[in-house]
């Protein structure tokens, strides 16, 4: 089933939720709305489930208009942050909720229920546990059964509420590949909320990025993140150091020409001494130990972190002229690196971006 989000607009009081959000999802798709607290990837979903009603604006499925669609006739599954099983019942009896109480027209038998039971158990690996309470089970296991239990009505879509949010991070990561090969086998139309970046760029076939009530950006996985279309999207997918400069008729300085260095901006060929900020990853740094004339952003090493491969390095630019938490610059480079320069805190050390994307001010 088909998804389209027409001009869709929520106001909380005098805070907007949603500012005329406009999306297609295909049918099968499985897509990630992705955005810091309060940016209104909540309120979308809720939104679409028919958990929350828009101002104005329209929700399609296949399209036919369901804006005005009660939330039991819309065919969807809903799979809360905190599981939200019932503690009284079994996992069993959990699962098989939304089948006994469909109207009696349209509820299976006990021996179909059992059996359609049996196969969502299955298929979340979890079969052996239904004679078990949620209290018996770990956070993993309840959020498949959440997911289990949303399956059970057979939804036309599924949507999740920052399904993996309450678990530790190793079992984060088995459960995105789990429910990325679940969703390769089903196909089933879904959306799921996150403030994850990783888990989002990982599971989705598309992210939506949200900020403030708006969309910012769409696309998939690797165009968003070769492709940011914004200083926010830029910024908030991954660590990325922030750099203030000019641009002027294609090229950017960054800092003060003795500790700096100019970049070529060729899509800003038409700038005149224009505002501008360059971001670059800490991985497209290239670090030196600093020499008399060298051209670059100079730098103090502060802290060096050596985890595995990688060496995460502090820096604070030699030119920091007010907060010197916004003159923090990270870089990352192979620790078999680290060790052969023999880098030690309170050095003179002089970056080179290797890449960069460049926004001017409007």
């Amino acid at each position: 089933m088909s998804i389209e989000i027409r001009n869709i607009n929520k106001q909380f009081g005098d805070f907007h939720a949603l500012r005329n959000v406009n999306l297609d999802i295909a049918s099968g798709e499985l897509v990630a709305l992705l955005g810091p607290s309060g940016c209104g990837k909540t309120t979308l979903l809720r939104i679409i489930a028919g958990l929350e009603t828009a101002d104005t604006g329209n929700i399609l499925f296949s399209g036919e208009d369901t804006t005005d669609v009660d939330v039991r006739e819309r065919q969807v599954g809903f799979v809360f942050q905190h599981y939200a099983l019932f503690r009284h019942m079994t996992v069993f009896e959990n699962v098989a909720f939304g089948l006994r109480v469909k109207p009696r027209n349209q509820r299976p038998t006990e021996t179909q229920i059992k059996a359609k039971v049996h196969e969502l158990l299955g298929l979340v690996q979890l079969d052996w546990l239904a004679d078990r309470y949620p209290t018996q089970l770990s956070g993993g296991q309840r959020q498949r059964i959440a997911l289990a239990r949303a399956l059970a009505v057979e939804p036309k879509v599924l949507l999740l509420d920052e399904p993996f949010g309450a678990l530790d991070a190793k079992v984060r990561k088995e459960l995105r590949r789990w429910l990325r090969r679940l969703h390769d086998d089903l196909h089933v139309t879904s959306v799921f909320v996150t403030h994850d970046q990783e888990e989002a760029l990982e599971v989705a076939d598309r992210v939506v990025l949200m900020n403030s009530g708006r969309v910012e950006q769409i696309g998939s996985p690797q165009e968003v993140w070769d492709h940011p279309a914004s200083p926010f999207v830029y910024g908030f997918l991954g660590d990325v150091n922030l750099f203030h400069g000019r641009a002027h008729e294609g090229e950017v300085q960054i800092g003060a020409d003795h500790h700096g260095v100019r970049l070529a901006s060729p899509e800003h060929n038409d700038a005149q001494d224009a505002k501008a900020f360059a971001y670059v990853r800490p991985h497209d740094l290239d670090v030196q130990r600093y020499t008399p004339g060298a051209s670059g952003i100079v730098v103090t090493l502060t802290r060096a972190i050596v985890i595995g491969p990688i060496a995460r390095l502090e820096l604070n630019r030699v030119d920091a002229t007010h907060d010197k938490d916004a003159e923090l610059v990270e870089a990352q480079i192979p620790a078999q690196q680290f060790r052969d320069l023999d880098l030690r805190e309170g050095e003179t050390l002089v970056l080179t971006p290797r890449a960069a994307r460049v926004f001017v001010e409007a």
